[in-house]
């Protein structure tokens, strides 16, 4: 079936029979919400159409969206699926959609308030009580806990999709650790890059609003009854889950601290956040893992991700938990067979908006039915239980079962107590998607999509609906690849109006004047992967100094048996680097180590720092593949050096001097001050062969100011009073031990009882020291205890902040 005629871009445009279609009707007529934007696209030459989708994928790359897929190698980051064109929805039926799914939210905060309290469900024979206790989500020990703030639910949301005869379905309801919100904004980010033009963003709603409302609620329920000041946080599972960039912008678009279950820690029923300036109250937590895991005290004791004692806390009325601990139950396929009837028992009428027919086989009747009926039935697919066999031709959403497959079902159903969901099989409406072929001919196809909408509560407790965001996209003719994991995509919402729409933004517009919020605590997790990561871009610095000062001296002189290079090196050899290799593999463990705790921190500074650092290890991966020994190696790392002092520029000085830059800039100060301290014991030792005082002098990057201040041939003496005892050279020791005092003194509890704390007071004899110090007083043994004392001051700073 062919649609009615439409612009060239749309001409191949195919309608499929029994198939639903969000750009056309039922009578084949482009819906008007359509129209002008398809007016508009169908304008674009295919040359802009490529260059405005390239750059949505390039503002993707730079942002550094991605997500995990899983396989049996490690765990990869790939790019995300966006579908460049968006579905389309009218406000209107957006309402008619969001007031089913209100009904459906008090629903389900219904069904689990009844679930952990009065039981009347099961015990009225609504819910089969071996249904819910079968469930590994629903949490035995949460029973008789009431929520604090009254509400079980507060985040949700809900897989929907349109049915052949044009109606809107729920596929699935999200009620556990709902993830998508994030992604939906960089989609609308990202799309924006595409259609910048004031039609159609001016009668788009946005989704500022949605996040508005939440964040309030978020505070407010942080702070409780009593009206004492608690922080507010997100509780992610960490940097392996598929979803952990969402969890890092979300985190970063509301202000809100990101922790993982280390950092809380539970004293007399109150949860904690492990904090530089020692534990500080917490009042409520947005839980992105799953909740058995989040206690393995009370809950699952194998988890190694949860904080003992959370429950405890929860229990006693201390800590609110978005969403409550056990809420997964509500997301059991088979809860989706008895919805329609609970609704009528609690709330007296059908559901407005139903969900696809669902089956649960608990008993000798309905296992006989599923026998019979096997055939239009989704069983054991993503949308329901595993079975113990290989279900051959079934698929995600709809299929049939054939052979030994139908055959396996019948005979597992006979044994004794097995329980079994099935699920109509399912057809989707189709949208628009861009699709490209090799030989150039792109053109627009028809895709099979559901939709993610999301409901939160706001301050006063009402549901808020996110107007649009988040879609899945699957394959051409292929129902089971709407999940990224299989190849699916993702595409922006719009919900548009007939007019301009209101434009929302996060926050509420002043009252009076400016108000400057704290900066927020620090977690000391937080403040040691800022230590190391200062440490590990400044270790990895240096070497790529020494690697380059290698290289050009092999150039010159051909000879690897040069004292200087076989010096290079053993000194070299000490850490780990074999320069057998231009661009030697524990050079990129380094860059991969900062790369490792700039992901634990990523909410804490820009996504250009980011994207330097991502950029910074992918030419590094090149160009071990590629470079050769001697000038090759060297221009290497002159790149190299390049890249990463590009990135500790963007970072040091973009960065908002707070408690976290601090503890970035004292572990990059304190690498340098240890870098500093071997190179001139190796290098200016006096038993060193000639020509290693310039090698020290270039990896110092202090050749021109050498020049200029000593105007004289490089001795062991200027060499070691311009590296060692120089304050006004950036590159010298002294200079970074007064730096490491100044960022001391900045520090929490920098002074004990009226006197300089630990930490200053290890710190000052090493500055006093360098400070009255001539050369010939700092001889090789000396900077070797330099060495020792440095370490000292860095095994102070973990004692004092970091545990």
């Amino acid at each position: 079936m062919t649609a009615s005629p439409a612009p060239d871009l749309f001409s191949a445009y195919r309608l499929r029979e029994g198939v639903a279609d969000e750009l056309f009707d039922a009578q084949g007529q482009m819906r008007p919400v359509w129209r002008r934007f398809v007016e508009r696209f169908a304008k674009l030459s295919p040359e802009e159409v490529t260059t405005r989708f390239e750059r949505a994928d390039q503002y993707l790359r730079d942002a550094g969206v991605f997500f995990r897929q899983y396989s049996n190698e490690p765990l990869t980051e790939r790019a995300w699926p966006l579908s460049h064109i968006p579905v389309i929805l009218h406000e209107k039926e957006w309402e008619e959609i969001c007031a089913g799914l209100t009904q459906r939210a008090d629903l389900l905060e219904a069904v689990l308030a009844d679930l952990y309290g009065p039981g009347r469900l099961v015990s009225e024979g609504h819910l089969p009580a071996e249904l819910i206790a079968g469930s590994k989500q629903w949490l035995r020990p949460m029973v008789g806990v009431s929520p604090r703030g009254g509400h079980y639910l507060h985040v949700l949301a809900f897989e929907i999709g349109r049915s052949p005869d044009g109606r809107w379905f729920v596929l699935g309801d999200r009620t556990n650790a709902p993830s998508g919100a994030g992604f939906a904004l960089e989609n609308r980010m990202a799309t924006g890059r595409i259609f910048p033009e004031r039609f159609p963003r001016a009668h788009i709603h946005r989704l500022a609003g949605y996040f508005g409302a939440f964040r309030a609620a978020m505070e407010r329920l942080a702070q409780g009854a009593s009206g004492r000041e608690r922080a507010a946080a997100i509780l992610t599972p960490g940097p392996s889950n598929d979803t952990y960039y969402e969890h890092t912008y979300i985190a970063r678009y509301l202000g809100l601290p990101l922790l993982e279950g280390e950092d809380l820690l539970v004293q007399d029923a109150q949860a904690m956040v492990r904090t530089i300036e020692g534990p500080q109250p917490l009042g409520v937590l947005w839980r992105r893992i799953d909740a058995a895991f989040a206690d393995p005290v009370e809950l699952d004791a194998t988890s190694r991700i949860g904080t003992p004692g959370l429950v405890e806390a929860v229990r006693a009325g201390n800590l609110a938990m978005v969403n409550a601990l056990g809420s997964g139950v509500l997301e059991m396929r088979a809860m989706l067979a008895f919805l329609p009837r609970v609704s009528e028992v609690l709330s007296g009428g059908p559901l407005k908006l139903p969900n696809i027919a669902t089956w649960w086989c608990g008993g000798a009747a309905e296992r006989a039915y599923v026998r019979e009926n096997a055939e239009r039935m989704m069983i054991g697919s993503a949308y329901a239980c595993d079975l113990p066999f290989d279900l051959g031709a079934t698929t995600a959403l709809g299929g049939a079962f054939r052979g030994s497959a139908r055959a396996s079902i019948a005979e597992w159903l006979e044994a004794e107590g097995n329980m079994l969901v099935g699920q109509e099989a399912v057809t989707l409406s189709t949208t628009p998607a861009w699709v490209e072929s090799g030989a150039g001919q792109n053109r627009i196809e028809p895709r099979p999509m559901t939709v993610r909408v999301f409901a939160a509560r706001d301050a006063h407790g009402r549901w808020v609906f996110m107007k649009g965001g988040y879609a899945r996209i699957g394959r051409s003719g292929d129902t089971t690849a709407l999940a990224m994991q299989r190849g699916g995509a993702v595409a922006d919402v719009w919900v548009v109006g007939d007019r301009p729409v209101r434009q929302e933004t996060l926050f509420p517009k002043p009252i009076r004047g400016v108000r400057r919020a704290s900066p927020g605590i620090l977690p000391a997790r937080a403040a040691d992967n800022l230590f190391w990561l200062g440490r590990y871009v400044e270790r990895t610095e240096d070497a790529i100094r020494l690697i380059r000062a290698y290289h050009l001296r092999l150039a010159a002189t051909d000879n690897i048996d040069d004292a200087r290079l076989r010096l290079l090196r053993s000194f070299l050899a000490d850490y780990g680097i074999d320069l057998a290799r231009p661009v030697p593999q524990a050079l990129i463990e380094r860059i991969e180590a900062a790369r490792l705790c700039a992901s634990k921190v990523r909410d804490r500074f820009s996504t250009d720092g980011w994207s330097a650092l991502a950029d910074l290890a992918k030419t590094a991966r090149q160009m071990s593949q590629t470079a050769r020994p001697g000038d090759d190696a060297a221009r290497a790392m002159s790149v190299l050096l390049r890249k990463i002092t590009g990135f500790s520029g963007l970072v040091h000085e973009n960065m908002y001097r707070f408690s976290g830059w601090t503890f970035l800039s004292f572990g990059r100060a304190l690498e340098r001050a240890d870098a500093l301290s071997a190179l001139l014991a190796t290098f200016a030792d006096p038993k060193a062969p000639t020509g290693t005082l310039d090698i020290a002098i270039e990896v110092a990057d202090s050749v021109i100011t050498h020049q200029r201040r000593y105007r004289m041939e490089r001795s062991r003496e200027t060499v070691v009073d311009l590296l060692a005892l120089d304050g006004d050279n950036p590159r010298s020791l002294l200079f970074q031990i007064a730096k490491l005092r100044a960022l001391a003194a900045d520090l929490p509890n920098a002074r004990d009882k009226g006197r300089l704390a630990a930490l200053s007071r290890a710190i000052v004899p090493v500055e006093s020291l360098l400070s009255v110090a001539s050369p010939d007083e700092i001889p090789t043994a000396r900077l070797h205890e330099m060495r020792g004392e440095i370490a000292e001051i860095s095994d102070l700073v973990s004692r004092s902040y970091l545990r």
